[in-house]
């Protein structure tokens, strides 16, 4: 074995440690995911009015991925200059440096959450009912979507074919 390559603890330790490193971050964006991705991020707890409750009701929905990655390398000297350097620092009782040796390790992530309040249900002395949320904006947007796609759909069906 060269005197210059890693022994099998010594490279161990380095892919341990740039796993690690390479963990942390997707640990801290799978908290982060779990905090926000939660019905408390659109309502609060039930409100009592007298002898009604009111219980808001939520939709989350989500999507997370993420990735790891490490890798090592060991390797002799990349030229010959190199290597006469580290055996003259050797001779001197220095530690001779190996540029042909390393590693290193990265991972991240991202997701997206949306929530939105869906329904209300109401529980009173004269029963429970659910009384549904209506996003207006949402409907008017998709009306003049649907609008727009027949209009330009109309004006093609208009037009004489192409030869």
């Amino acid at each position: 074995m060269n005197k210059n390559s890693l022994k099998p603890e010594e490279l161990s330790a380095m892919v341990e440690k740039s796993t690690a490193a390479a963990v942390e971050p997707v640990e801290r964006t799978m908290e982060r995911y779990l905090e926000v991705a939660s019905v408390k991020s659109v309502y609060d707890s039930p409100v009592k009015h007298g002898e009604t409750m009111i219980i808001p009701a939520a939709e989350v929905l989500g999507a997370l991925g993420f990735g790891l990655g490490a890798g090592m390398g060991v390797g002799e000297f990349p030229d010959k200059k190199d290597e006469e350097e580290g055996k003259a620092a050797e001779d001197q009782g220095k530690p001779a440096e190996s540029s042909g040796s390393g590693g290193g390790g990265g991972g991240g992530g991202g997701g997206y959450v949306m929530a939105r309040p869906v329904a209300v249900i109401v529980s009173g002395p004269d029963g429970v009912r659910v009384e549904p949320v209506v996003d207006s904006t949402k409907i008017a947007l998709a009306f003049f979507t649907a609008l727009g796609f027949m209009f330009s759909m109309a004006l093609r069906m208009r037009r004489p074919p192409r030869r």
